[in-house]
C-alpha cells in the first residue's frame, strides 16, 4: 500500500490543510466572510456584485498566486504536470468554472466553509463533487486516459 504512496507528503499536506483551515477561519471571524474561492474571484472580476467588497476580493485572489510565489522563493520550484494536455486543462476550468455557478459555490466555499458550518447545503454539494470526481476518475481510467 505504501507504494501506491510513494510520493506522498503527509506533513506538507497536514501543513497546508492547516492553512487552508486557519485563512477560512480568519476570513469568517474577522472580515464575517465566506473564503469561496468562485465567489471571491467572480466579485473580483466585476462578475458578481454580491459577497465581499470589491477590493477585499481582489487582495485575497491576488494572494494565491503571490502566496505560492513565496512558497516558491523559500522552498524552491513547484513542478506541476499536466499529462492529458493544456487542452485538457482548460476545458476542465471551464467545466468546474460552470459547476461553482451551478452548484451555487466551489468545493472551498462549500466543503471547507460550508461543511464547518454544518450547512445542509454545503453537505449536499460536497457529496456530489466527490461522487463526480469518482466517477470522473473511473471513466478516465475506463477509457485508458487514467494515471
Amino acid at each position: 500500500m505504501q507504494a501506491m504512496f510513494a510520493n506522498a507528503m503527509p506533513a506538507e499536506g497536514m501543513i497546508g490543510g492547516l492553512m487552508i483551515g486557519l485563512s477560512a477561519g480568519v476570513m469568517l471571524l474577522g472580515l464575517g466572510r465566506i473564503a469561496g474561492v468562485s465567489g471571491l474571484a467572480a466579485r473580483a472580476a466585476g462578475i458578481s456584485g454580491d459577497g465581499a467588497p470589491r477590493s477585499q476580493a481582489i487582495a485575497f485572489i491576488l494572494g494565491l498566486p503571490l502566496g505560492a510565489a513565496l512558497v516558491a522563493w523559500l522552498s524552491g520550484p513547484v513542478v506541476a504536470r499536466f499529462d492529458q494536455g493544456v487542452t485538457a486543462l482548460i476545458i476542465g476550468g471551464l467545466v468546474v468554472g460552470f459547476g461553482t455557478r451551478l452548484g451555487s459555490g466551489c468545493t472551498s466555499g462549500h466543503g471547507v466553509c460550508g461543511l464547518s458550518r454544518l450547512s445542509a447545503r454545503s453537505l449536499v454539494a460536497t457529496a456530489v463533487f466527490m461522487v463526480a470526481g469518482f466517477a470522473t476518475v473511473a471513466a478516465m481510467n475506463a477509457f485508458g486516459l487514467g494515471q
